[in-house]
């Protein structure tokens, strides 16, 4: 018996270890069980649990007195191995009694797996077709075919509760029926949901596996090695787990009193808490994985291998050992006082990034790498011996990050240079400058410090984009900084020290000296004592500069030769002469009692007394050449019609007789 332990929980493997020759007589075996300890240690659970061939599937009868193994796959009907359907590897179905051979039948295409139903006693089978083939057997003859949408289907199974059935497909999805309306109720994406961050897919993911539990819960494998777990109202998965193999995984099972989900594929098993998604354990046996069994209310796993040896485990955290191996839970409370090394105590857990640096990703399957969790332990001897042929110069690059940590701890006693931007140096030093003004304050007087402009990203574009240089030169800024000439100066003393700073190697890298704190004091009282002679000087100054561009306009327009200039009079305009311009232009000049006397000759205004003892302006609005025209031709239109009216005197109306109409 082999123990194994990872994460705390322990396995024990009951079909490992040396076995003895049948003929072999006891005298020789007492022997050899004296001498060797693993001859001793072992348990022979089961006498001659093999098979003569490699068998693909193996079950425990719902009694669980019986365990089935067979080549393709089998379903037992009845509590014990009384009723049993076998599904063989060319086509043909046979049933079996208790008594042996009972009927043998064929379907139209090769078969992959089947599930029986047994409200309705039909048998669904599916595989190397896109019909899934029913067999009644209460009628004893076939049904119409449920048609789907694949070309071909793998796996299916039947949910015990509601009876929905579902098969998975060659092109990854999971297409579900309902038995009663023989119409299809959903459809599943299972390829596109499996597909993670962190997976590589070569080809298409196939559906290899297909678990119900409970009414609304159920487990999807894929044959890249992944697993899903589905809420039957989502098309969404829950969980998806990734076995890093990227073999098909060959079954999934639900262990409900722990909330477990065993998945295994041809390397590993799997068991892992189907809420959280932590892996509790996983185990690899000796052969290549076909089929997984859980024996049920125990913690005992049958499993059928790549050999005619079947495996069998006991896991005592799943549950107790069954009842006719009772003795287990005792013989394992005695190898627990005797603690044996762990699996994974000489392993280096390595990620697939690692593996690929080492360039040992063509050895992912192989029995050198162990997947677990995101990665895969491998044996540390070999993790050395080929880190030393990949890089044989890590000792060398140990010693210069070593020395680079000394350097860097040196460098950090040291003032460290101001990094300032391209834009703006010299407002973004007199920010530092404030900033480190205000530390100081509120590290004396505790006081909560606002955010610098510097590190705020609204104002970025300012010390980035050279449009917002500010420009030092114009009127506004001189204006509003009357000191800035000396502030300025100063700056930019400190902005050649650090240029100069920056041009050195780091090593040789110098404090600068600054000024004393008396000093910079002085200073500022002084300028504060200067403010207003600065603002005159800088007042006086920008009258200067404006003077002289004046001047320099002035010489500009001496030196410009004036050129006649032409202009288009509008149709309808008569030209006479520059003389009415020059009059406007000398009655703009003049005063307004000038100007309305002149009016009042002209006829144009008129001044009248009010009965209030007011006065009265009336103006006569200038009329064009055109306005004059048409009221010419009006009086001309009106003499005329007036010559032509002939007078109508001549008609009078007789008098009536009668009574007059008042």
């Amino acid at each position: 018996m082999q123990v194994s332990s990872l994460n705390e929980v322990k396995i024990y493997s009951l079909s490992c270890g040396k076995s003895l020759p049948e003929w072999l007589s006891d005298r020789k075996k007492r022997a050899l069980q004296k001498k060797d300890v693993d001859v001793r240690r072992r348990i022979e659970l089961i006498q001659d649990f093999e098979m003569p061939t490699v068998c693909t599937t193996i079950k425990v009868s719902k009694d669980g007195q019986y365990i089935l193994a067979t080549v393709v796959t089998f379903e037992t009907l009845s509590d014990d191995y009384s009723k049993i359907v076998f599904l063989h590897n060319d086509r043909y179905i046979e049933f079996h009694s208790q008594s042996g051979f009972y009927y043998k039948t064929r379907i139209p295409k090769f078969g992959r797996d089947f599930s029986y139903h047994y409200p309705s006693c039909d048998l669904y089978f599916v595989g190397a077709s896109s019909e899934v083939y029913r067999l009644n057997l209460e009628q004893g003859r076939y049904l119409n075919p449920l048609q789907t949408d694949a070309a071909e289907n793998n796996v299916c199974d039947i949910n015990s509760v509601h009876g929905l059935f579902a098969t998975g497909t060659i092109e990854g999805r999971v297409e579900c029926w309902d038995p009663r309306t023989r119409g299809r109720v959903g459809l599943l994406d299972c390829a596109l949901s499996s597909v993670t961050a962190d997976s590589e897919i070569n080809s298409l993911p196939t559906i290899s596996a297909l678990k119900f539990n409970g009414a609304l819960t159920m487990a999807v494998g894929t044959s890249t090695g992944q697993v899903l777990l589905y809420d039957l109202r989502s098309d969404k998965p829950l969980l998806v787990k990734d076995h890093q193999y990227g073999l098909p995984i060959k079954s999934v099972h639900f262990q409900d009193s722990l909330d477990l989900i065993l998945s295994a594929d041809s390397r590993i098993i799997k068991m892992w808490n189907k809420n959280s998604g932590k892996i509790l354990t996983s185990l690899e046996p000796e052969h290549d994985i076909n089929d997984v069994c859980l024996y049920p209310s125990s913690g005992m796993l049958l499993t059928a291998n790549e050999s005619p040896k079947m495996g069998i485990y006991y896991i005592p955290v799943l549950g107790p050992a069954p009842r006719w191996c009772s003795f287990l839970d005792n013989l394992t409370e005695e190898l627990e006082e005797n603690p044996e090394s762990t699996v994974y105590d000489d392993y280096k857990f390595v990620t697939k990034k690692d593996l690929e640096n080492l360039g040992l990703t063509h050895l992912i399957g192989s029995p050198f790498l162990r997947a677990y969790m995101h990665g895969f332990f491998m044996d540390i001897r070999l993790y050395h011996k080929v880190k030393l042929m990949v890089n044989p110069f890590a000792y060398e690059e140990y010693r210069k990050d070593k020395i680079r940590q000394k350097i860097e701890e040196t460098r950090a006693q040291r003032v460290q240079l101001k990094k300032l931007p391209k834009v703006n140096k010299e407002l973004a030093l007199k920010l530092i400058e404030e900033e480190e003004e205000k530390q100081k304050s509120t590290w004396k007087k505790k006081v909560k410090s606002l955010p610098n402009i510097l590190t705020d990203d609204r104002f970025k574009v300012m010390f980035e984009n050279p449009d917002f240089q500010v420009d030092e030169e114009s009127e506004e800024f001189r204006l509003l900084n009357p000191l800035v000439s000396k502030i300025s100066e100063k700056r930019k003393k400190k902005l050649r020290l650090l240029e100069q700073q920056e041009l050195h190697e780091k090593e040789e890298e110098e404090e600068p000296e600054g000024k004393p704190s008396d000093a910079e004091s002085s200073e500022s009282s002084d300028d504060e004592k200067d403010w207003v002679a600065e603002v005159r000087k800088q007042r006086r100054l920008l009258q200067q500069e404006e003077k002289v561009k004046r001047q320099e306009r002035l010489k500009e327009d001496q030196q410009t030769v004036l050129r006649p200039q032409f202009y288009e009079i509008k149709a309808g305009e008569e030209f006479r002469s520059f003389r009415d311009s020059a009059a406007k232009q000398k009655l703009l000049t003049k005063t307004l009692e000038d100007r309305l006397k002149l009016e009042a000759k002209n006829g144009t205004l008129s001044v009248s007394d009010t009965t209030v003892g007011s006065k009265q302006l009336t103006f006569t609005l200038k009329k064009s050449e055109q306005q004059k025209k048409q009221q010419e031709a009006e009086k001309l239109h009106r003499r005329e019609r007036k010559s032509l009216r002939r007078s109508a005197g001549h008609l009078k109306s007789r008098p009536r007789r009668g009574r007059p109409f008042h």
